[in-house]
């Protein structure tokens, strides 16, 4: 039972954090994503340029009709016109007559006033769509640094709660041996018991973070199914940041939801040039050939060309133009207030990374501090209670805040290096910093 369960145990894969990183680039499904996101974007560009080039139809018509102008047309298109159908009678009474149009026509533009912007349009949105793309990456490799973390947490939780059952183990026995010598309460072997149950629970609950954070961690590497990812390495802390004046220059310069904002406004501009070519005239050339028959498709009983220019220019259209612009300024107003609002923002958040990393190393020494004071309690306390000086809830009292210190020490040591790598983050330079 045991051997057959371990082969179909799923397989662990050990990982640096560059190396996880680096896998996650390759990978991760929402980097894929958010690639075909921008590939489909670019593909916009050529389909917006494409009305640069010359537009070539053809054309198989079949009509049937005893509409006298639409006969005297099928007969003069396929050459079949006759001196008999000007007689009165024909021309206002034809017979049922059918025609068969081949046609092949190209047209080409010559002016068009909206093709430019309408390209100009479509490139800055193909290059927010790239910054999109490289925002998720950003995005990912923070989430593989805190989920590195997160292993690395459970891993010592779960070290933490197996010392805090085989502490607990050992003062219900000390409490059983004392109540059996007559010298202890029996009250005393039962809250030992009870604050036993309570470790062995918790130390389930260690067990199942430790097998999550290690299946969420191979998940977001782009494991295949079933797969876990386990840490190499313990990561303690990350190489100490630049001062908040150069880190900001760094955000501002390569946050790539700032650039994006910066991307929209100029879309925004394009998108105004746009509305505002509603106003001009557009010019297009066209050429075509015709085949007419009169009893098969594709036939030729008579063939015809014409070419011309053809000029457009919409006078009045019920103020639509008027309306469009007056959107897209809106609209460019909106995306102004956006950038400035944008840069505010990411001013703040690197000031707030900065000190809340300051804020976390501070706290780490005083966790280190509290987790020496704690073990020194449970030492002392533990001989007094052997020598009848203590009482049980002190002890476990006493075990209960050297357990909390511990699991206070390993959060805080993981959320130390979490806030150095959101440092980085905030300025926009994780994943370069990461990857060195």
């Amino acid at each position: 039972m045991s051997a057959g369960y371990a082969q179909a145990a799923p397989s662990v894969r050990s990982f640096t954090l560059k190396e996880a990183i680096g896998m996650a680039l390759e990978n991760n499904n929402l980097i894929k994503a958010a690639g075909f996101r921008s590939k489909a974007a670019q593909e916009g560009i050529a389909i917006t340029s494409s009305g640069y080039y010359p537009h070539l139809f053809f054309e198989e018509t079949f009509g049937a009709s005893n509409s006298p102008t639409q006969t005297f047309m099928m007969k003069l298109d396929e050459g079949r016109f006759a001196q008999n159908d000007f007689n009165i009678s024909n021309l206002n009474h034809p017979g049922t007559w059918h025609d068969f149009k081949t046609a092949l026509t190209v047209q080409q533009p010559l002016y068009s006033p909206a093709l430019a912007p309408a390209r100009n349009v479509a490139e800055k949105e193909a290059e927010k769509e790239q910054l999109s793309a490289d925002a998720v990456k950003q995005d990912v490799a923070f989430q593989v640094l805190r989920l590195y973390l997160d292993v690395q947490r459970s891993e010592a939780q779960y070290k933490a709660a197996e010392k805090a059952v085989s502490e607990a183990q050992e003062h219900r026995r000390l409490a059983a041996v004392r109540s059996q010598a007559g010298t202890g309460l029996r009250s005393d072997e039962l809250r030992a018991r009870t604050h036993l149950s309570s470790a062995e629970q918790q130390l389930i609950t260690a067990l199942n973070d430790r097998i999550l954070t290690k299946m969420q961690l191979g998940i977001t590497v782009g494991l295949k199914d079933g797969e876990k990812a386990d840490i190499a390495e313990p990561l303690t802390r990350l190489a100490r940041p630049p001062q908040p004046d150069e880190l900001t220059r760094a955000a501002l310069e390569n946050r790539n939801d700032l650039r994006r904002t910066r991307v929209e406004l100029e879309k925004a501009d394009a998108s105004l040039k746009l509305a505002r070519s509603g106003y001009l005239p557009a010019i297009d050339a066209f050429a075509s050939y015709q085949l007419n028959a009169k009893d098969v498709p594709f036939g030729a009983d008579n063939d015809a060309w014409m070419t011309g220019v053809n000029l457009k220019w919409n006078i009045f259209e019920g103020f639509r133009t008027n309306r469009e612009r007056d959107r897209a300024t809106a609209e460019r107003s909106a995306a102004a207030q956006m950038l400035e609002g944008k840069t505010k923002d990411i001013r703040f958040q690197v000031q707030e990374s900065f000190l809340r990393r300051e804020e976390m190393g501070k706290r780490l020494e005083v966790a280190r501090h509290a987790l020496l004071d704690a073990e020194e309690t449970v030492r002392l306390l533990s001989r007094r209670f052997e020598n009848s000086l203590a009482t049980m809830v002190e002890l476990l009292d006493a075990q209960t805040a050297l357990n909390q210190a511990r699991a206070n020490l390993v959060d805080t040591e993981a959320n130390y290096a979490l806030a150095g790598g959101r440092v980085y983050y905030a300025a926009g330079i994780f994943l370069k910093e990461m990857l060195k």
